[in-house]
């Protein structure tokens, strides 16, 4: 077989350096090139990270043992030879920028596992890696950003040895590396006011859209994305679904969730009334104050013991008692709620406003009556909650406790407000509609822990001025711990008091737990882990918003910002897109079906947000660190991965 030149630009050569020429056939494979351009090289160290870059084809080559005839490559192929692992910036977010070794060579997925190993956080399969935006050219930084070093960091990928204070052994190298671990698991100090308001705030739902358009695509390689050496990106959590948080082994992942919870609020991407920003001000207030005091977030070795042995417990009595409650839940009757609520009907044409009926909660319906003796006839209205938003509307100070209710029908979202008398009734019956929402009865062993968690939120808003007035703390630098809307509201020495006032409820928390708190609260926000896109449906001739959540799609009139209509992802049959025109389509249980094309977002995205959250719903309760990646990319990759 003729023999013929092949050019390779070697990067150990330098940028000026001419492509080195090498004398090759086409049946020769891979691995035989490679050896011929070390070999020509004359430079010794280890090659064994380098890999081939085919330019024009913006791919790597990287199966040793095809053939250059198998694999296309002709004459007129440009190659570059160059390591496969490269430095990149990572902003991360608490806001620190660190620089480290990443895999430009493997699908983003994979990558992000890497990353992951180094920084010590678990579930790389919840995060990802967006570009960053597109800042302004300024003539001269006057001071440039500080990047933390972490290129020479190589964690131990068969073991993850930790030291006794929980950071893994690769951060114990030296004293920088240390500072950079303290930077990942300790939380920021608060932010200068001054930095809030500098940062990029999404002003309204499109904005906050055009930020979801920035994801890279999980199926293809940096280099393939045009991300080259040392450039920026950023890694988020981009999967709003927890996966199994233990603040033993979680420093690192709980810290920087915190720390997205936290910017998400102070730069208002995530809407919550003002009860709600002073509680978790005061919660940022404690938790910068503890970090100080107590520098990592712990949990004693024998109650770690404790709690390992509980869980393989509960796992067991979880799989031994499945039989068994079935047979008490088909021997008892379910349990049912019963008491006198107010119900209001915006959309009714009429003037009144709440009017009081007697209620009945059962199994994931409720059902109203004129009153507790007309309650053995037929009701006035059912209604099945299964699949519908829920989302609280309680002001502590108005003494106000509604459920708003969006209910799917055929045509669109029936909306429906309960009105409760008190905090106690407030916390059953929201507690009952949340579980009814994801088709769970009462008889739910959930439900109890879903009513006391309610009632503690509650406790936590509630204050008591008494105590505040008797301690100032002049070190309290309110506009650090609020968002911009209450900084132009309120003067600090008008909200330091009411900080405080809240502060008070959350003093005694550790520092675990009111990580944990605000998490909780930040979980419990009607908005929360919603990511917006702007669609255009099928047939329709306006744009339209689409919000993707952990188990539901949501459509949002661009407009008004109303909901019209949900669908659950459990009711989903199927779902694909059309690459030639770019367009997605679903179809759901009854025959529903639907399709948009994307405005804001390539319809990949879109796409992968769907199939990454079907793929988090399948991952199993008991502790591994093994992840089915070929599944992640089946039901995310589309026709590509394929």
């Amino acid at each position: 077989m003729a023999a013929w030149d092949l050019s390779v630009a070697v990067e150990e050569l330098g940028p000026e350096a001419p492509p080195l020429k090498v004398s090759v056939t086409s049946d020769l494979h891979i691995g035989g090139v490679i050896l011929k351009i070390v070999e020509k090289t004359q430079i010794k160290k280890d090659w064994s990270d380098h890999a081939l870059w085919w330019e024009q084809k913006k791919q790597w080559v990287l199966r040793a043992a095809w053939t250059l005839d198998k694999c296309g490559i002709h004459a007129d192929a440009r190659l570059n030879f160059m390591p496969q692992h490269k430095p990149l910036r990572l902003g991360l977010p608490n806001g620190a920028t660190i620089r480290l070794k990443a895999s430009f060579s493997a699908p983003v997925f994979r990558c992000v596992m890497g990353i992951c190993r180094i920084l010590n956080l678990r579930h790389p399969e919840e995060l990802s890696l967006l570009r960053p935006m597109e800042e302004k050219k300024k003539k001269k930084d006057k001071n440039p950003e500080e990047v933390y070093e972490l290129t020479d960091a190589s964690p131990n990928p068969a073991s993850m040895l930790t030291l006794s204070n929980g950071m893994p052994a690769h951060f114990a190298k030296s004293a920088e590396h240390e500072a950079v671990y303290k930077m990942l698991s300790i939380s920021q100090p608060a932010p200068a006011p001054e930095t809030i308001a500098k940062t990029y705030r999404p002003a309204n739902v499109v904005e906050k859209a055009e930020v979801n358009g920035r994801w890279l695509d999980s199926s293809r390689s940096l280099l393939q994305q045009e991300i080259n050496e040392n450039d920026k990106l950023l890694i988020r959590f981009k999967y709003f679904s927890f996966h199994d948080i233990e603040p033993k082994h979680d420093a690192v992942r709980l810290t920087q969730l915190y720390e997205q919870a936290r910017w998400a609020i102070l730069l208002e991407e995530i809407d919550c009334t003002e009860e709600e920003m002073m509680l978790f001000a005061a919660l940022q207030y404690h938790i910068g104050k503890v970090s100080l005091a107590e520098p990592q977030i712990t949990s004693s070795p024998a109650m770690d013991d404790l709690d390992s042995a509980l869980q393989c417990l509960e796992l067991k009595l979880d799989e031994e008692s499945s039989s068994g409650a079935d047979m008490l839940e088909t021997m008892m009757p379910a349990p049912e709620l019963h008491d006198y609520l107010k119900i209001f009907r915006p959309k009714r044409l009429t003037l009144k406003g709440y009017k009081q009926y007697w209620f009945t909660f059962k199994d994931t319906s409720i059902s109203y009556y004129k009153s507790k003796e007309e309650s053995f006839r037929e009701p006035i209205q059912q209604m099945n909650l299964k699949g519908c938003e829920v989302t609280p509307d309680v002001s502590i100070a108005g003494q106000k406790f509604c459920i708003k209710l969006l209910i799917p029908e055929p045509d669109g979202m029936n909306e429906v407000y309960l009105r409760c008398e008190n905090e106690q009734q407030y916390s059953k019956w929201m507690a009952a509609c949340r579980l009814a929402s994801k088709g769970k009865t009462l008889a739910d062993t959930s439900y109890t822990s879903e009513v006391e968690s309610i009632e503690s939120f509650l406790a936590m808003q509630r204050t008591n001025p008494g105590t505040a007035s008797a301690q100032t703390d002049e070190s309290i630098n309110t506009h650090s711990l609020v968002s911009l809307r209450y900084q132009k509201k309120y003067k600090p020495k008008q909200l330091t008091p009411r900080i405080l006032e809240s502060y008070q409820n959350v003093a005694q928390l550790s520092l675990t737990e009111a990580i944990q708190k605000f998490l909780q609260i930040w979980q419990a926000l009607p908005d929360f882990g919603v990511s917006y896109f702007v669609v255009r449906f099928k047939g329709c001739r306006k744009d339209e918003v689409l919000g993707v959540a952990n188990n539901r799609l949501i459509r949002i009139d661009l407009s008004v910002g109303d909901v019209v209509k949900t669908w659950r992802y459990n009711t989903m049959r199927q779902w694909n897109v059309n690459w030639d025109i770019r367009q997605v389509a679903i179809e759901f249980n009854g025959n529903v079906n639907i399709a948009f094309s994307c405005v804001t977002a390539d319809c990949k995205i879109v796409h992968e947000y769907i199939g990454g959250y079907i793929f988090m719903s399948t991952r199993s309760k008991e502790p591994t660190d093994t992840l089915n990646e070929e599944l992640f990319h089946k039901l995310t990759g589309g026709h590509e991965a394929l």
